[in-house]
């Protein structure tokens, strides 16, 4: 289905779990806890694993903050991806990473669901890819003192618009953790 024809693989790609971005967000602890077993399922199937790592003035390189979750240990196999934006694409290896792996589908979990999250699906869509956003495997901060919703309401609208997203040659979807086929889209 992919635009990226020569691409039939699907990855898991794990945004930003890290400690100072996920440490007060919202249902932190079960969000975790389905990502890891995502990550259990893609390494029993074989399927590629890419954590994604933010850094940026306020999430300094190697800081205890910027540091994943310890529930998720990442493989020394497993590639990693080092991002100043909100875009894993921009700026980043992630495009060759995929490439050298021929992935064309996304299955997509982490944090910030109104930014990095949402950057990187729609990021992924424009340059081609299928992406699958794992519903109850992102998460989001509570930003209500700038004007944005309760978290959960983030979440809920960003999963449904995502479910409704269409372009041609490309697949968007939203499913549960316990719903996650890696072998087949959507």
């Amino acid at each position: 289905m992919t635009t990226l024809q020569e691409r039939p693989n699907t990855a898991l790609l794990v945004i930003d779990v890290q400690q100072g971005v996920v440490a007060s967000a919202h249902e932190r602890d079960t969000v975790v806890a389905n990502i890891a077993a995502l990550v259990d399922k893609a390494r029993a199937e074989d399927v590629p694993v890419v954590w994604v790592q933010h850094s940026d003035e306020g999430l300094e390189k190697d800081s205890d903050d910027w540091q994943y979750v310890p529930e998720l240990p990442r493989r020394d196999s497993e590639p990693l991806v080092h991002k100043n934006y909100g875009d894993s694409f921009e700026a980043t290896d992630l495009e060759r990473v995929l490439a050298e792996a021929g992935v064309g589908h996304l299955v997509v979990t982490g944090a910030e669901t109104d930014a990095c999250i949402r950057s990187t699906i729609h990021g992924a869509f424009v340059r081609g890819y299928d992406v699958t956003l794992v519903a109850d495997a992102h998460t989001a901060n509570d930003q209500r003192e700038w004007g944005a919703p309760p978290p959960d309401q983030v979440i809920a609208h960003t999963n449904l618009y995502w479910r409704w997203q269409g372009a041609p040659g490309r697949t968007a979807a939203v499913t549960e953790t316990k719903e996650v086929t890696f072998g087949q889209r959507g």
